[in-house]
């Protein structure tokens, strides 16, 4: 069976083994949805499901014909759905009930200081008034009427508990329209989710009058300022905002604000960036009158003007052309508030001719006014780095092998790709022959999109015409103004992506929401890029950058990261590079999801007939909405009919669409200059990526002092400009095994024909027996397995083939512990054996005297034979075996295949192809190499922890002391674990008797590995359980018995070994969990200043209402207590982590001033065979110079001042307590650390 088309990347993985997914490069939050439950339970509830399955198909279909007789009115509540929740006001209701109380002078706004009363704003203030008043009253008028009518519709089933405040709140005009429409207010408490696992609440909830009662209650507002719920709010009002700004209607602007402003209750939410909004917009139409009128509301509600309020000021004053006095005055204004004229230059970002605008309006007044110099750049501090930043030791940045000119032809190609959004390239199945069944399936198919084209299209105009027709009496829909952003037609583009890239298995309502919304703001991003002027201004620079990276540049002593800020100072006019944050609460990208996929649902049909001529012509829907159980959750489910997935895979169609950011860069990523900033050209890229609505890393990132970020921008920066190609010999022999029926030894999947067939039984379904239904379950979820395990590597090889004779690069970002990841998912270095071998760097180097050794060195590496030997014997073995490795690069498919029973078999022959070339060229040493050579870490967390305690014994297993062999930490576990089982054998301990012989180093690997990772007890337990498994000679009946002892004794026996890692882990866990208790999260900074904090919350769950079914998205967020469990947990592992990646951070930035290509997979550090040698001594150096500093010291001070700050007179007894702990800094023993200088072992 061919591939479906355009399958959309990042699904078609979700139904592959969980540990296959984190390395597809799938989001978290995805992944995070499903959770395991045991396979049993699994298997019962598949076999409950998949019976259910035909009659949820056949249950949906009649909702759907039932929907479509129902009148109009109902079956666009959908589009009427606000977003709501029973707590809190809803943010987006643009209604004012107007009460007496409102009627009084407003309160002055408690936390800001009181406004001055402004001279020029004076006169307007009673005309204000006076307006505020009569829309209040026509407001009010028209919601009491609309209240009427709602609470003739909502006729009462049950007692409605209406309190007086009820009653108040039913004026508001959201309270029409049926109580369905109440009932969507129901869940947005705390929908700013943190790591959203989302799943079906149950059925759609029939609404009743109790759940309408419910959600009229008034609701309050959150008082507390800095609570993530008010944030929230005020997040979605400030980019409902900034819709107006960007469609350039600064009177719904005005109308949206002053719903909230005229109600002191929804007052609170508004902060100045709200009315600045606002302001912006009448700036742009130049119409000072509407900002004065705003100046005086913001004075009304005592909020003081903001640097931002007056820069818009001026720009207007600057369109108009206003006088010198009028300009002087505003200048006073602003001077009185403690702001200077240069820091409007220094501190304001502006788009488009703001800029010109403002300088135009200050020149009225001083003609010989000059910008502000740049502020000089700051140099980093840390100690880390001081010859690395410092002026002597500057060279100039190595150069790439492109000249100006081809740098700037790649960056057009780059730009063009991504102004597209989107990219469709050839499968690598494009080769075979077309069937004449395929040239029919494919025409039919694209019949087919042409009408649902338009069906989509007039759905999607004819919601947006609803909505539009309810502004008028309600104040307005959420969700309009956000499908007014793009044209009809690209949202139209959107949805049949979508259509096109779902899988036959179906994929769940959330993920699709969430993509739907996030391809949305993904556009809306690139047009206010567009539109701000954003991009001529990055084009501008990039044009002059290349020239430090280009080989004819001018030589230049800059890291890129110092020669772009040099270029945009030097720029000085047009937009700022850093757009006004403009990000989308993620419930509203969930809500504006669900309502593009029910039109898409109610949209696409396809006649019954399209397959079969004998059936009636009757249309059906090509999409059907079910339930299906993820573990214990009940989940909604879109499934294409089965009509619609065989035409798909029939025209077995050859091309694939992936979104522009998840192909390689074509030219060098934008070096990253701050946390907004970097990477791709137009694509949004976080600087640290998290799951969706945790927003305290961003935080964290912007009140950083720029500076303090440097080291980290730099080292991510010189990753990204690392220039690869593809190893063109290699791809073609896996793309022509891919292409014949796969091959799972060598890890290529094999297409989904090749799947197990069910046994052929007689009879229906029901008169099976239990293992005949089991074995169909079994074959069903290999067959997902296998589609998506296919899919994942069917995205690798194309991708990989369509660049296959380009150079490319791969910008980085990281994770919350500072851990480095390129931002392209499916095809990356990170990924496993298969697409390793198919990179190469596009910088030669000639392999120098000790490069074929190297080669060879790494060739045996890669076979896992010669674990336990010393360099100079692997040497020796490769030598020795020199005939095999020459056949397999010459006959890799017909000769003795010596490559294919290695530990990484497609290395392996990239590397026997690279040392045939090598060995048979006239002078090896001069041999020009592009083949990356890797050296790994030995058991790198134990290496941390060994040298934070000075762990002598511990030092030892883990080669941080020199030694003629490698030491193996696993295999000294194992001895030390087979001593304590005599011992306890010699005095009749009877599992210790049973476990005798059976203890090896591949029983208690895993477990030694994760300990330093925080595994506990019990998950050592499973381990030990699963490895003694499959030992076929041990007795089943003592498993349990016997991993009980097992993992026991290895704990011990680490404890005994690594006495100082034990303590420091006890150490860290205990601190962890009494900051978790009073309420904190953990924080910390690495030594390299990257400040880190652990995203772990008490979840929540809320419940959207949409059409189709209520989503009870679960979040995480800072609204909440931390998850202590997690937060203790966690700690010790994030910790270590946060650590290796300084070490790799270290050594990346150290290797880039001696001139190396540098560039990690985590602990596994790459480069030239020629430059193996310098690697591995920077590798070192920086390792001793990390642990030199009073890492551990360090951390407790930081957290005592931030956890046990002496505030407070009287502590409590939690602070005294925490005090304590974390003033007893672990003691360490007596291992030289300077020792690692000489272990040969250390990375190797």
């Amino acid at each position: 069976m061919g591939v479906t088309s355009h399958r959309d990347p990042r699904r078609c993985h979700l139904e592959g083994p969980r540990a296959r997914l984190r390395g597809a490069g799938i989001p978290w939050s995805v992944l995070r949805s499903y959770s395991s439950a045991s396979a049993k339970e699994k298997a019962q509830r598949n076999g409950v499901c998949e019976r259910t399955e035909l009659l949820e198909v056949l249950k949906a279909r009649v909702k759907q014909l039932q929907a479509s007789n129902v009148p109009e009115v109902t079956v666009n509540k959908v589009e009427l759905a606000p977003l709501g929740n029973d707590k809190y006001q809803d943010p987006l209701q643009k209604v004012v009930a107007a009460g007496p109380a409102e009627e009084q002078p407003a309160p002055r706004g408690r936390a800001e200081s009181p406004a001055r009363p402004t001279s020029w704003v004076e006169k307007l203030k009673k005309e204000m008034h006076i307006r505020q008043l009569k829309v209040e009253r026509k407001l009010s008028i028209a919601a009491s009427q609309l209240a009427q009518e709602g609470q003739i519709k909502a006729k009462p089933k049950g007692k409605v508990k209406a309190k007086a405040k009820a009653k108040k709140s039913l004026k508001s005009p959201k309270a029409k329209v049926t109580a369905g429409w109440n009932q969507s207010h129901a869940g947005w408490s705390q929908s700013h989710a943190g790591s959203h696992h989302v799943h079906a609440h149950g059925k759609p909830r029939v609404v009743g009058v109790k759940e309408s009662a419910k959600a009229q209650r008034p609701r309050r507002v959150p008082e507390d300022k800095d609570s993530s719920q008010h944030k929230m709010l005020q997040q979605t009002i400030q980019s409902n905002l900034e819709c107006f700004l960007f469609l350039q209607k600064p009177e719904e602007a005005e109308r949206f604000l002053l719903l909230y402003h005229s109600s002191p209750v929804k007052r609170r939410l508004l902060n100045i960036d709200a009315y600045n909004v606002v302001i912006r917009s009448w700036a742009r139409k130049g119409r000072l009158q509407r900002i004065n009128r705003l100046f005086s509301m913001l004075e009304s509600v005592g909020l003081r003007p903001s640097l931002d309020s007056y820069a818009a000021v001026l720009e207007c004053m600057g369109r108009i052309r206003s006088s010198a006095k009028a300009v002087h005055r505003c200048v006073q204004q602003m001077k009185s508030d403690g702001f200077h004229v240069d820091e409007l230059f220094q501190k304001c970002l502006f788009e488009e001719d703001e800029k010109e605008e403002v300088l135009r309006a200050i020149r009225t007044l001083h003609p010989n006014y000059q910008l502000p110099p740049p502020p000089k750049p700051q140099t980093c501090k840390s100690s880390l780095l001081q010859d690395f930043y410092s002026e002597e030791k500057m060279v100039s940045y190595p150069k790439l092998d492109f000249s100006v000119q081809e740098l700037q032809e790649r960056f057009q190609q780059q730009l063009e790709m991504e102004l597209d959004n989107t990219i469709t390239i050839e499968s690598v199945e494009a080769t075979r022959p077309l069937t004449p069944e395929a040239i029919k399936a494919r025409k039919l198919l694209g019949t087919l999109r042409s009408r649902w084209h338009d069906s989509i299209l007039q759905a999607l105009q004819k919601s947006k015409h609803n909505m539009s027709q309810l502004k008028t009496a309600s104040g307005y829909n959420t969700l309009y103004p956000y499908l007014c952003l793009l044209p009809d037609e690209e949202y139209v583009a959107i949805m049949l992506q979508i259509l096109n890239t779902l899988s036959p298995q179906g994929e769940s309502l959330a993920v699709l929401a969430r993509e739907l919304g996030s391809k949305v703001y993904n556009r809306y991003v690139t047009q206010r890029k567009l539109r701000s002027r954003q991009l001529e201004k990055v084009q501008e620079v990039y044009k002059d950058y290349i020239h430090l990276l280009a080989k004819d540049g001018r030589p230049d002593e800059y890291l890129p990261r110092e020669y772009w800020e040099k270029l945009v100072a030097e720029a000085g006019f047009g937009p700022s590079l850093n757009l006004k944050d403009c990000s989308w609460p993620y419930m509203l990208i969930m809500r504006l999801g669900m309502h593009m996929l029910e039109l898409l649902v109610q949209a696409v049909k396809v006649p019954r007939n399209i397959l079969n001529p004998r059936l009636e012509p009757k249309l059906i829907p090509v999409l059907y909405h079910i339930y299906s159980f993820r573990s214990s959750w009940q989940v909604g489910l879109i499934k294409p009919h089965p009509i619609f997935s065989q035409i798909v895979s029939d025209a077995a169609e050859t091309l694939l669409t992936f979104n522009s950011s998840a192909i390689p860069m074509l030219c060098p990523p934008v070096p990253w200059t701050s946390p907004h900033f970097g990477a791709f050209v137009l694509n949004d890229t976080k600087l640290m990526r998290f799951v969706d609505g945790a927003f305290q890393h961003q935080l964290l990132l912007e009140q950083c002092p720029p500076v303090n970020l440097h080291p980290v921008l730099d080292a991510l920066n010189q990753l990204g400009n690392c220039a690869w190609k593809i190893n063109q010999p290699v791809l073609d022999i896996i793309i022509s095994i891919f292409n014949d029926k796969g091959n799972e030894k060598l890890d290529i999947p094999p297409p989904i024909s090749e799947a197990p067939r069910p046994p052929a039984t007689s009879g229906s379904s029901s008169t099976w027996n239990k293992s005949q239904k089991h074995e169909l379950l079994l074959c069903k979820k290999k067959a997902a397995e296998m589609h998506s395990l296919r899919m994942d590597a069917l995205y690798k090889l194309s991708i990989a083939n369509y660049v296959r004779d380009k150079v490319f690069w791969f910008p980085h970002n990281m994770d919350f512990r500072g851990r480095t990841y390129p931002c392209p998912p499916y095809f990356n270095h990170l990924g496993n054996d298969v697409t390793r071998a198919i990179l190469l760097f596009a910088e030669g180097r000639p392999l120098g005297p000790k490069g074929l050794d190297w080669l060879k060195i790494h060739l045996i590496n890669l076979t896992g034979l010669k674990k336990k030997n010393a360099l100079e014997e692997r040497l020796e073995y490769a030598n020795e075996i020199m005939e095999e490795i020459l056949d397999s690069a010459d006959r890799p498919l017909t000769g003795r295949k010596w490559w294919m029973n290695t530990d990484e078999p497609w290395q392996a022959l990239a590397c026997c192809m690279e040392i045939a070339k090598a060995s048979r060229s006239p002078d090896p040493a001069a041999y020009v190499s592009h083949f990356p050579v890797h050296q790994d870490g030995s058991c790198n967390g134990l290496q941390h922890y060994a040298a934070l305690g000075r762990d002598l014994i511990g030092a030892i297993s883990v080669n941080l002391m020199p030694c003629s062999v490698p030491q193996d930490v696993y295999s000294a576990v194992a001895q030390q674990v087979e001593e304590f089982r005599k011992k306890d054998a010699e005095q009749g301990v009877k599992i210790a008797q049973v476990l005798q012989g059976f203890i090896s180093r591949k029983v208690v690997k895993q477990t030694v590995m994760t300990v330093v990772y925080g595994v506990t007890r019990y998950g050592g337990r499973l381990q030990m359980e699963k490895r003694l498994k499959e030992i076929d000679e041990f007795p089943e009946e003592y498993l349990w018995e016997a991993s009980h002892y097992l993992v026991k004794q290895v704990f011990n026996g680490i404890k005994e070994m690594f006495s100082a890692t034990r303590d420091i882990q006890n150490w860290l866990t205990e601190s962890a969990k009494l900051i978790a208790q009073s309420g904190r999260t953990v924080e910390w900074v690495t030594p390299l200043g990257l400040p880190i904090v652990q995203p772990y919350y008490r979840s929540k769950s809320t419940v959207l209402n949409c059409g189709m079914q209520n989503l009870s998205v679960k979040n995480s967020n800072n609204n909440q207590k931390p998850d202590t469990v997690k937060q203790k947990n966690a700690f010790p592992p994030n910790f270590i982590h946060s650590l290796d990646s300084t070490h790799m951070m270290l050594t990346a930035l150290h290797c880039l001033r001696q001139g190396l290509t540098f560039v990690s997979v985590h602990d596994c550090y790459w480069t030239h065979a020629l430059t193996v040698d310098v690697m591995n001594q920077v590798c070192r150096q920086q390792f001793v110079a990390l642990h030199s500093e009073k890492i551990l010291q360090d951390l407790s001070e930081f957290m005592l001042e931030k956890y046990c700050s002496p505030g407070r007179e009287t502590r409590a007894l939690w602070q005294k307590k925490l005090m304590e702990q974390l003033s007893s800094v672990p003691k360490t023993g007596e291992f030289n650390l300077k020792k690692v200088m000489d272990s040969t072992y250390f990375f190797s």
